[in-house]
């Protein structure tokens, strides 16, 4: 018998919307101001995914990784990505259509991610405003970052499911573990940011190429 899920919590990058390239052009014009190296779009898939005070240590020299310097250059990170976080990003191909068919099916849906909260709000009310989603929640204060399972607990609860009847959509194995932890049904979806080795190392229950696929188990 087919198990009946209620609910589903989405990654946002990687997974929703394509933000790959206004996160790289952000960092890259730090890097170029500070005289360091920049690096290529590839690179950034691989070292985005746990917020940008990491990604901002990992895209750094490592002789020039110290607290301070880590500081400075995530603040003029964030003013850069602040002032053009959506002039390339968009949503994945497929992703209107799934959404639009999973609220005519009346399902509850979420959105969870690693970036900052504030950065993470801004991006659902340009991209993402034509749905209704009962909980968008970014990195803050309030919880540790994924994969603790604090955070998809809590929306978990907000949406009054139980996590076992809860779908968890998301391009890295962050996200498995996250959804592993809470109980939810780990979804890993091969368009994002990483590829299906991580995703089947993550703990993956069902990896998808498309999101239309999401569909299959879904309804």
């Amino acid at each position: 018998m087919k198990k009946h899920y209620s609910a589903i919590i989405f990654d946002l990058d990687g997974t929703l919307v394509d933000t790959l390239e206004d996160i790289a052009d952000a960092m890259n014009s730090v890097l170029l101001r500070r005289g360091y190296p920049t690096h290529e779009y590839g690179t950034y898939k691989i070292m985005v995914g746990e917020g940008l005070k990491n990604l901002t240590e990992r895209c750094l020299p490592e002789a020039e990784r110290s607290e301070a310097n880590i500081a400075k250059c995530l603040a003029m990170m964030m003013e850069e990505y602040g002032k053009h976080y959506v002039e390339k990003s968009q949503l994945y191909g497929g992703i209107s259509e799934l959404l639009d068919t999973l609220t005519k099916a009346g399902l509850q849906m979420s959105i969870l991610s690693n970036k900052a909260d504030e950065l993470t709000q801004k991006i659902c009310s340009r991209l993402l405003q034509r749905w209704h989603f009962n909980v968008i929640m970014g990195h803050s204060e309030r919880f540790p970052r994924k994969p603790n399972p604090a955070s998809a607990l809590h929306i978990a609860q907000c949406m009054n499911v139980e996590p076992e009847h809860i779908l968890y959509l998301g391009d890295t194995a962050i996200d498995m573990q996250t959804a592993n932890a809470a109980g939810m049904y780990a979804v890993g979806a091969t368009w994002g940011f990483r590829g299906r080795e991580e995703l089947e190392n993550g703990g993956a229950r069902l990896i998808i190429d498309a999101p239309v696929e999401l569909l299959n188990i879904a309804l």
